[in-house]
C-alpha cells in the first residue's frame, strides 16, 4: 500500500506538477516577460506576443501535465481545453485549477482512450467533458481558496510597516512558488501606487502609500524565493538552474519541496527578513505595474516594475543613491547571501542532504 502511494504521489505531485511549472513558464512568464520588452518605444511588437503567449497559459500547462502522465496523443490535444477552462475559471487559483483538473481529465480520458472504433470521438468528447464540468462547477471554488490569500493579504496592507513587510513578503513569496499565481493575487488587490481608474474612467480612492510599500515588500518576498533557490541549489543545478530558477520561475522546486518540505525554510526565512527592511530601511515602493509586485526576478520584471514606477510620474519622491541600493540589496545581494547562510545551518543539522535541491534534467 505504501509504495502505491509512493507512485501516485510521485506521478501528481512531483511529474505532474514539475510539467505545469514548466508550461506555466512556457506561457506566462515568458509572455510578461515579453509585454514589459514591448514597452520600449519601437517594440510595441512583443507586447503583441507576449499577450498571446499570457493567453494561453492554462492550455500550455493542461498539455505539460497530460504528456508527464504519459496520455495518449487524443487525451493530450484536448487537454488544451481543459486547461483553458479551468485556467480562465480559477482565477488566482487557475494554476492550481489546472494541475487537479488536467490530471483528473487525463486519467479519465486514459480510460477510453483506445477502446471503441469511434476513438477520434469517444476519447475527446469524455475527456473534454470531465474536464470542462470541473473547470465549471469547481475551478471557481479553487479561486475563492486562493481569494482568501488575498484578503490576508489585502488586511495585511493596512497594518503598521514592519508587520505588513513581514506578512506581505513572506505570503506573496510563498505564494511565487506554489502552483497558484502570485502576479494574479497583486494585480487583484493593486499592490501598486500608481493611480487605479473604474470602468466609467473614475478614479478609485486608494491608500496608494500604503499600498505601494505593500507592492515593495510583495517584491522583497518573491525575490528572496527565486534567487534564494537559485544561488543554494547551484551545487546541484550549476549555471542553467541558476537561470532557469533566477531568472525562470522558483516553482521548479515545488517536486522537491513535497518530498523535503525543510528545503523551503532559507529563503522563506529569509523574506521574512528582507520584507520589513524594505519597508522599513529602504521604504521601497512599487509605482509600476501591480502585476510586477509578484514577479519577483523572473525576467527581471519585480525590479523593472520599481524602476519603472520612478521615473513613470506617479513616484512621489526624488530618486535617490539609497534607493538603488536598497534595490540591489533587497532583491539580489541580501536573498543570495541570507538563503546561502540559512541553507548551510539546514545542511549541517542534517535538514537538508546533498541532491534534495536537484532538478529534474
Amino acid at each position: 500500500m505504501k509504495e502505491v502511494l509512493k507512485k501516485y504521489a510521485k506521478r501528481y505531485f512531483i511529474d505532474a506538477m514539475g510539467a505545469m511549472a514548466l508550461g506555466l513558464f512556457a506561457s506566462l512568464l515568458i509572455g510578461t516577460i515579453f509585454n514589459t520588452i514591448g514597452m520600449i518605444p519601437g517594440l510595441s511588437v512583443m507586447s503583441t506576443i507576449g499577450k498571446g503567449a499570457q493567453a494561453v497559459a492554462g492550455a500550455a500547462m493542461a498539455i505539460a501535465i497530460a504528456v508527464s502522465l504519459k496520455a495518449d496523443p487524443l487525451v493530450v490535444y484536448t487537454c488544451a481545453a481543459v486547461g483553458y477552462l479551468a485556467n480562465a475559471n480559477g482565477g488566482a487559483g487557475g494554476p492550481l485549477a489546472v494541475l487537479f483538473i488536467a490530471i483528473i481529465a487525463s486519467e479519465v480520458g486514459m480510460l477510453v482512450s483506445k477502446k471503441t472504433k469511434v476513438d477520434i470521438l469517444v476519447t475527446p468528447f469524455v475527456t473534454l467533458l470531465v474536464g470542462g464540468i470541473l473547470s465549471v462547477f469547481c475551478a471557481p471554488y479553487i479561486g475563492q481558496l486562493v481569494g482568501f490569500v488575498s484578503n490576508f493579504i489585502g488586511w495585511a496592507t493596512t497594518q503598521q510597516p514592519f508587520l505588513m513587510g513581514i506578512i506581505v513578503s513572506v505570503v506573496i513569496g510563498v505564494a511565487l512558488t506554489l502552483p497558484i499565481s502570485s502576479a494574479a493575487i497583486c494585480a487583484a488587490i493593486y499592490l501598486s501606487g500608481m493611480p487605479a481608474f473604474d470602468a466609467a474612467g473614475e478614479l478609485i480612492l486608494r491608500d496608494y502609500a500604503g499600498l505601494a510599500l505593500a507592492g515593495g515588500a510583495a517584491v522583497a518576498g518573491c525575490c528572496a524565493q527565486m534567487v534564494g533557490f537559485a544561488v543554494m541549489s547551484f551545487k546541484e543545478n550549476k549555471w542553467g538552474g541558476l537561470v532557469s530558477q533566477g531568472i525562470g520561475t522558483s516553482m521548479l522546486q515545488m517536486p522537491n519541496i513535497i518530498k523535503n518540505p525543510r528545503i523551503w525554510i532559507p529563503a522563506t526565512l529569509t523574506s521574512a527578513i528582507t520584507g520589513p527592511i524594505a519597508t522599513c530601511v529602504f521604504h521601497m515602493q512599487m509605482y509600476g505595474a501591480a502585476i510586477n509586485s509578484g514577479m519577483g526576478t523572473c525576467g527581471l520584471l519585480g525590479p523593472i516594475g520599481i524602476i519603472l514606477g520612478w521615473f513613470g510620474g506617479s513616484y512621489p519622491e526624488t530618486v535617490t543613491a539609497m534607493d538603488w541600493i536598497g534595490l540591489i540589496l533587497i532583491c539580489f545581494i541580501l536573498p543570495a547571501v541570507l538563503t546561502l547562510a540559512f541553507s548551510e545551518l539546514l545542511y549541517k543539522l542534517k535538514w537538508i542532504k546533498p541532491g534534495d535541491l536537484k532538478l529534474p534534467e
